[in-house]
């Protein structure tokens, strides 16, 4: 499939990195790649402390400034980096972690994370998890059983959760009225969900996933949080207006997130519907071109054009690139029609981000800007696993697809009930964190309790329904 501004003949030309102290990257060696990543995962895991019995930190968590959320992504980039490397350092550490949070009712619901915690939140340890099944990661604490249970008890709680007094439906962010951004419908909870929905579908082959994540596609796009025509993905819209106007901000995770769910579907499909979700899939590739063209000197590298240039990214969008990477690589192989734009981009950008990693001690922390042509200052948990999944990502063709485990049996929320959250779903004792929702200012929007708290003013115009066909 012909991505115009993406079909460039790229590996002969950036295979060899040799900017000074940089991490040696040669994309086109199985080795070189390898080991990158190793150093670059060392680096990540050097952030947490939790397992350590000295540490004030919860196991599976990371210190402030990170939040619950990013923990179970990092968890689950430390998943892929075994399956791509075959390296098992870690897993002990990760299934630890992954299990620490699992909560009473198995669905990643532990009550300590009640201030914070939004249905996009609880998405990203679902998807965790969904990758341990994919992967067959499994030891004698967690077969892949236990994480597909895992998974489709969180698909269950958003499914519950899925809210019909307003706007036709669709998930609100947050899953608890006293937390800030209740009254926003985000595309990160329902891109999320949906992409759930589709690996479930998927990996199960049953058909009530499928139906749901059309459901939820057809949602977003009813109220143009997905763009018909450019296939733009924006960051959410206000339940008070009935979702009459959407807040035009647009990030790379979010891009990522919706792509990941139409590949997995376009995979699991037959016929005119994978037809159908390969050109949904090819569209928000092209759409993605925004997140890979800062400079002119700099082109196809990419960054996060909200926040990153003006230095304005906080801790949370510090990590989104590691998102949109991690499912362009899922897309790649999901998606055969995809791997010729796909993997350039991946190269591109992993020899820009092992040239950025040199800061720290040991001269190898990785830095936030890859475009500057070396390390920019800006270290952190977000900064490290960006540049991991870049660079782990190239390893994609050479492993393994996911898993499917077709006719195993789940109980599913039938996609024709409707389940409208409670109007007072009462918050767990301890109630918000402090600085939780409690109005930080992010691009001179309001509030953050979770994940996508960019709420900035909804006044962007109002946007028709569409229904992309």
């Amino acid at each position: 499939m012909y991505i115009p501004w993406a079909n460039i003949q790229l590996l002969a030309t950036v295979s060899w990195l040799s900017v000074a102290g940089a991490i040696p990257l040669d994309v086109n060696d199985e080795a070189s790649i390898k080991q990158a990543a190793s150093t670059i995962a060392y680096g990540l895991m050097t952030y947490y402390t939790g397992n350590q019995s000295s540490s004030p930190v919860a196991e599976g968590t990371f210190p402030a400034p990170y939040y619950w959320w990013e923990a179970g992504a990092v968890w689950g980039a430390m998943i892929d980096y075994w399956h791509y490397t075959n390296d098992s350092t870690y897993n002990d550490v990760v299934t630890q972690a992954l299990l620490s949070q699992v909560s009473p009712t198995e669905d990643f619901m532990p009550p300590a994370e009640a201030g914070q915690e939004g249905n996009d939140d609880q998405f990203f340890w679902a998807a965790a998890a969904m990758t341990a099944a994919e992967r067959d990661f499994s030891s004698a604490l967690a077969p892949p059983s236990r994480w597909l249970s895992l998974a489709s008890s969180v698909f269950n709680d958003l499914a519950h959760r899925w809210d019909t007094t307003s706007c036709g439906g669709g998930l609100r962010w947050q899953i608890y009225p006293a937390n800030t951004g209740y009254d926003y419908k985000n595309t990160a909870a329902n891109g999320g969900f949906f992409q759930l929905a589709a690996r479930l579908a998927r990996y199960t082959g049953n058909g009530t996933y499928a139906a749901w994540a059309s459901r939820s596609w057809d949602w977003m796009a009813g109220v143009g949080l997905v763009d018909a025509g450019t296939c733009a993905v924006y960051d959410g819209t206000q339940d008070a207006q009935n979702c009459s106007q959407v807040n035009e901000l647009s990030f790379s995770y979010t891009h990522g997130m919706l792509l990941a769910g139409c590949a997995s579907l376009a995979n699991a499909s037959a016929g005119s519907a994978s037809a159908l979700w390969t050109a949904r899939a090819a569209g928000l590739l092209a759409a993605s071109e925004r997140f890979f063209a800062p400079f002119a000197n700099a082109s196809l590298v990419m960054y996060e054009p909200a926040c990153e240039p003006q230095g304005a990214c906080d801790a949370d969008q510090l990590s989104f690139k590691a998102y949109l990477a991690r499912w362009l690589a899922s897309a790649a192989v999901l998606v055969p029609d995809l791997t010729a734009a796909v993997m350039p981009l991946l190269a591109r950008s992993a020899v820009a981000a092992a040239a950025a990693c040199t800061g720290g001690e040991a001269g190898e922390a990785c830095g936030q800007k890859w475009y500057v042509g070396g390390f920019d200052g800006s270290v952190g948990v977000g900064q490290q696993l960006s540049a991991l999944e870049v660079v782990q990502g190239l390893l994609v063709q050479r492993a393994s697809p996911p898993a499917v485990a077709a006719g195993v049996e789940v109980s599913v929320v039938a996609a024709s009930e409707t389940v409208p959250v409670p109007t007072e779903t009462p918050t767990p004792t301890g109630g918000p964190r402090p600085g939780v929702g409690g109005g930080a200012a992010v691009l001179g929007g309001a509030g953050r309790g979770g994940l996508g708290g960019w709420v900035v003013g909804l006044g962007v115009g109002v946007v028709a329904a569409v229904v992309l066909v």
